[in-house]
C-alpha cells in the first residue's frame, strides 16, 4: 500500500502544473467510477456475508425448502421464489403488450402535439410513491376485483387452473398485485422501447416501402425486428422493478404462506417477508442471516435474468 501511495506521489509531482489542469477532469471522472463501483460491492460483499450463515447451517435446503419456522430454525423460501416469479410474469403479461404498443404509437403514428402531452404523461407515473399505488389497489381496485374481475374470470374461465378463485371473499391476490406493478413499470418499458424504435434508421423503413410493405408491414417485418435488441433490455429493466418492489406487493399480494394455485389466489413475495419481519428478527443473529439469505438470493436472479437476456440479445 505505502509503495503504491508512493508511486502515486511521484507521478503527481513529476506533472507541470498545466498537465495536472489538463488532466482533473479524467481523475475526478475516474474517482466517480471507483466511487460508485466501491459502494457497490460493499452493499453486495455485505448482504452476501450477513446471509452466508444461513446458508452454511440450511444448504440447498434453503432454496428448495418450504417451512419457514424462527422457533424450529428451519429456513425454506420456495414459497417466497415461486410468489415472487409468479407475480413478475403477470406482470409482464400484463405489462408488456400494452408497453409494446403504445410505443409503436408514439414513434410511428401520433403526431407531435399528441405526442408531446401523452411522453410527460406517463413520465409522471414513474414519481407517483409505490405506497399510493398500494393504497389505490387496497381501496379501490380491491372492491373491484372482488365484486367483479375475479368472479368473471372465475365463472367464465374457471375450468382453467389458473383462473380458479379459491378465496372469493377477497379481491387481493396475484392478479390484482400484478395488475399494479404493471402500471408501476409502464413507463420503463414504454420509454426504452420507443427509444430503440426510434433508433432504427429511416434508411431501412424507406426501403420497405419503396418494395410495396404497408406501414404495419414495415413496422412488423423491419422496426419491431430491429429493436428488439432494445425491447428485450426494456422488459428486463421492468421485470427487475417488478421483483424488487415491495410496499404496493406487501399490501396487495395476501402474504399467504402458500404456492399461489391460480391468479386469484394469494401469495408472498420475497421482498414481502424481508419487510414484514425484518424489524422484529434483525437483532437475532440466525433470523437476520436468513432475512438477508433472501435478499442475497433475489439478487442472484436479478443477475443471472440479466446475464440470459444479454446473451439472448446478443442473438437478436
Amino acid at each position: 500500500m505505502c509503495l503504491v501511495r508512493a508511486q502515486i506521489n511521484h507521478y503527481f509531482l513529476k506533472m507541470n502544473p498545466d498537465e495536472l489542469r489538463s488532466k482533473l477532469p479524467h481523475l475526478l471522472l475516474l474517482t466517480c467510477v471507483l466511487t460508485t463501483a466501491a459502494i457497490t460491492l460493499f452493499f453486495i460483499a455485505f448482504i452476501f456475508k450477513t446471509a452466508l450463515p444461513v446458508f452454511e447451517s440450511e444448504g440447498l435446503g434453503f432454496i428448495t425448502g418450504t417451512k419457514w419456522s424462527y422457533t424450529d430454525q428451519v429456513y425454506g423460501i420456495r414459497i417466497f421464489i415461486i410468489g415472487t416469479l409468479v407475480m413478475t410474469a403477470v406482470t409482464l403479461l400484463l405489462a408488456v403488450p400494452v408497453s409494446i404498443f403504445t410505443a409503436i404509437f408514439l414513434s410511428e403514428f401520433a403526431p407531435v402535439r399528441v405526442a408531446g402531452i401523452m411522453r410527460p404523461t406517463i413520465e409522471l407515473l414513474v414519481g407517483i410513491p409505490s405506497v399510493v399505488y398500494g393504497i389505490f389497489g387496497l381501496f379501490v381496485l380491491e372492491n373491484i376485483f372482488q365484486d367483479t374481475i375475479d368472479p368473471f374470470l372465475s365463472g367464465t374461465l374457471g375450468f382453467i387452473p389458473i383462473f380458479h378463485d379459491p378465496s372469493p371473499n377477497s379481491g387481493t391476490g396475484v392478479l390484482l398485485a400484478s395488475t399494479i406493478l404493471a402500471v408501476m413499470v409502464l413507463p420503463t418499458i414504454i420509454a426504452l422501447s420507443e427509444d430503440a424504435m426510434r433508433a432504427v434508421p429511416n434508411e431501412y423503413k424507406e426501403a420497405s416501402f419503396a418494395l410495396g410493405a404497408t406501414h404495419w408491414e414495415t413496422i412488423r417485418k423491419v422496426v419491431l425486428p430491429t429493436a428488439s435488441g432494445g425491447i428485450l433490455a426494456a422488459t428486463i429493466l421492468g421485470m427487475m422493478r417488478a421483483m424488487g418492489e415491495t410496499m404496493a406487493i406487501v399490501m396487495l399480494l395476501g402474504n399467504s404462506a402458500h404456492i399461489p394455485s391460480s391468479v386469484l389466489d394469494t401469495g408472498y413475495a420475497m421482498t414481502s417477508k424481508i419487510l414484514n419481519d425484518i424489524g422484529y428478527y434483525c437483532a437475532m443473529d440466525e433470523p437476520r442471516s436468513a432475512l438477508f439469505g433472501i435478499a442475497a438470493v433475489l439478487f442472484a436472479m436479478e443477475i443471472l435474468f440479466v446475464a440470459a437476456a444479454r446473451k439472448i440479445g446478443g442473438r437478436l
